[in-house]
């Protein structure tokens, strides 16, 4: 059955809930949240247990740059926000301005895992500090590196989506699914604050 074709006069102003299958996507993915927030609580418990136990190698004081992390989040939480910009443009039924929006989020998130990844390959290179170097090691890379899968993961979502509707525009049936990708960029958005805070801030100081 062809999703109902919208105007801007009858396009809903809450069109990621005005169908029940809608409805149903956003209820199914506050549920899904609940078991990755689990999963990062964690590790976050993880690497808190072990971020002293670095086998004699490098300590986090002597190893993060936080220049270089500062840049990624700086990436990150912009990115953020033109997901919300997209999201306030679908809600006014501007198509093409969420598309662009979104395009320039996927941008930002690909930014932001081009330097994680050199981010680890000067921990590899410079202080020869890997998963299986330490616990330290295999705690960091672990919870870090399950972040940017995330990431990844995020980024060919809203892709896809991107691609797959560009003839087809916004209707009842796809925005939900643009606004639940929206909800997952935030939640690993704010998983990466906790993340700042807890591995590099707090490891900077020991």
């Amino acid at each position: 059955m062809e999703p109902q074709k919208m105007t801007a006069e009858t396009f809903p102003a809450s069109p990621e809930k005005a169908t029940l299958e809608g409805k149903n996507k956003f209820v199914g993915f506050w549920l899904f949240l609940g078991g990755e927030t689990v999963l990062f609580a964690s590790l976050f418990a993880t690497y808190l247990a072990l971020k002293n136990s670095n086998a004699g190698g490098a300590k986090t004081t002597d190893m993060f740059d936080l220049t270089l992390v500062f840049i990624a989040t700086m990436l990150l939480l912009t990115s953020s926000l033109t997901s919300v910009y997209a999201m306030y443009h679908m809600k006014n039924f501007a198509f093409k301005k969420m598309q662009l929006w979104l395009g320039i989020t996927v941008l930002l998130g690909a930014g932001f895992l081009g330097v994680e990844i050199y981010e680890f390959y000067h921990y590899v290179h410079a202080y020869e500090f890997t998963i299986t170097s330490s616990a330290l090691g295999s705690s960091f890379y672990t919870l870090v590196g399950t972040h940017g899968a995330h990431v990844a993961f995020g980024l060919c979502w809203i892709t896809a989506l991107m691609i797959r509707n560009m003839r087809r525009g916004l209707d009842l049936y796809n925005a939900p699914k643009y606004y639940v990708a929206s909800l997952y960029w935030h939640f690993i958005d704010v998983v990466w604050v906790f993340i700042f805070t807890v591995v590099y801030l707090m490891g900077m100081v020991g």
